[in-house]
């Protein structure tokens, strides 16, 4: 089970609360969909992240690999360069003499799961108003981020890991099923015959087309209540729905401030938040088109501390329904192998998962440097015949060549295993082998 790691956990958590000062904290709701009242008519800004990743992951015995052992997005090889994300966007004040109506539009043009699927050279990511008219209620109105997890809501820019933690990547990143029923990608020898990524649309990059009313109040001299409500299409970043239901989000959180304002502030936070939608997929694998409609939630709570150079932040994510299982399972894994896709009791379309992480960093006193420490773990399918256990330890190390650029080196310590199956046999056929990552990435802002 994910929770083997009874040893690990708590040194994490000692080396972590020990050995850290404050980073960013920020209130990622106002700051992506507000302007400050200095702000003009527009303002261009955007980042580059260029990458190289080497995978350590062993093929199967037939020398077959499947996506956890290759570079993403393409998944072609075990070592890559990669401009992983460009993005240049445009915000402001539709009338800089008007400060109640400001607007943020954003344009993706990396190579990664957003735009690799469709061989996309862009990807309108945000385009979205809000409407400060109401006190104590703002209006969104468009494609933006929603309410959701630490993970997914902060800034990409200022992520201080290269990488998602696997129930980030595999639970809240969604993925859309393909129209109509497409069978599972067999592991692939190198270099892949067949493309490993069955999916005909990229992910939903924690984005989707909806009204959010939200805003952050002040509760006494130190409290702040910050909180969301969402009704969105549930259809990621296509600009319409395929389906006459509707996502709702929720996002509510408390914070103590103890110092400073901004993205620099020193806090206690408590936070949680729920996502509830349906989805409108073929799985039936009976060479007709039988679209039914699949019940997806998630859920999750969390905290941030950070005061006197000690910051420790943890969350617990759950989920049901549409549990996403590999890019090469672009039917959520249903099939014959798979048994009954119908039975309550698991498989892609009805399972449950949980996950959490736990994480940290030590910015070296007058020093560029920042050192950094997670561990995660997560629980796809739990109670299946078809359970997979991950886990990871990053460890990772930052060096800051000025407050816009950045080098990331990091280095993952990865497991995957199908509880229920010997070793060699089954999922774990593929899952043994599964190694560690080494990643180095480069981070650069610009801003009019």
């Amino acid at each position: 089970m994910i929770y083997k790691n009874k040893v690990i956990i708590p040194l994490a958590s000692a080396v972590i609360a020990t050995f850290c000062q404050p980073l960013k904290a920020a209130d990622w709701l106002s700051l992506q969909g507000t302007e400050p009242a200095k702000a003009g008519a527009a303002r261009v800004w955007g980042f580059i992240q260029a990458q190289y990743q080497h995978n350590t992951s062993d093929p199967n015995a037939a020398g077959g690999y499947i996506s956890p052992k290759l570079v993403g997005p393409n998944l072609t090889s075990t070592s890559s360069f990669n401009v992983n994300r460009a993005r240049i966007g445009v915000r402001g004040y539709l009338d800089p003499s008007d400060k109640n109506i400001n607007y943020a539009v954003l344009l993706e043009a990396g190579n990664n799961g957003i735009t690799e699927p469709n061989d996309a050279a862009a990807k309108l990511v945000d385009a979205s108003v809000t409407f400060t008219h109401i006190k104590g209620a703002k209006i969104r109105a468009g494609m933006f981020k929603t309410p959701t997890a630490e993970e997914g809501l902060r800034a990409m820019a200022v992520a201080n890991y290269i990488n998602f933690s696997w129930v980030t990547n595999q639970l809240l990143q969604e993925r859309f099923a393909n129209q109509q029923y497409t069978p599972n990608v067999a592991p692939q020898v190198l270099p892949p015959e067949t493309d490993l990524n069955g999916y005909q649309r990229g992910v939903a990059a924690f984005r989707d087309v909806g009204v959010q009313v939200f805003d952050t109040v002040s509760i006494g001299n130190q409290w702040e209540l910050t909180y969301a409500a969402m009704l969105g299409n549930g259809n990621g970043l296509n600009f319409n729905d395929n389906n006459s239901d509707k996502d709702t989000y929720v996002y509510l959180a408390g914070e103590k401030v103890f110092a400073g304002k901004g993205g620099r502030r020193q806090g206690l936070k408590f936070f949680g938040w729920s996502q509830r939608g349906v989805r409108t997929a073929d799985l039936s694998n009976d060479d007709s088109f039988n679209p039914v409609d699949y019940d997806r939630h998630r859920h999750g709570i969390g905290f941030k501390y950070l005061r006197h150079g000690i910051r420790v932040s943890a969350e617990v994510m759950q989920g049901k329904g549409m549990i996403w299982v590999a890019p090469h399972n672009p039917s959520f894994g249903m099939g014959p192998a798979a048994g009954n896709p119908m039975a309550e009791n698991g498989h892609g379309a009805f399972g449950r998962s949980t996950g959490y992480y736990i994480e940290g960093g030590y910015r070296l006193a007058d020093s560029n440097w920042e050192l950094d420490l997670r561990y995660d773990a997560y629980d796809r399918l739990e109670n299946d015949r078809f359970e997979v256990n991950f886990d990871a330890i990053t460890l990772g190390a930052q060096y800051f060549f000025s407050k816009k650029t950045r080098v990331a080196i990091n280095y993952e310590i990865r497991q995957a295993n199908a509880p229920n199956f010997a070793a060699g046999a089954g999922p774990n056929n593929n899952l043994d082998g599964v190694g560690d990552v080494v990643s180095v990435q480069i981070t650069s802002f610009f801003s009019q």
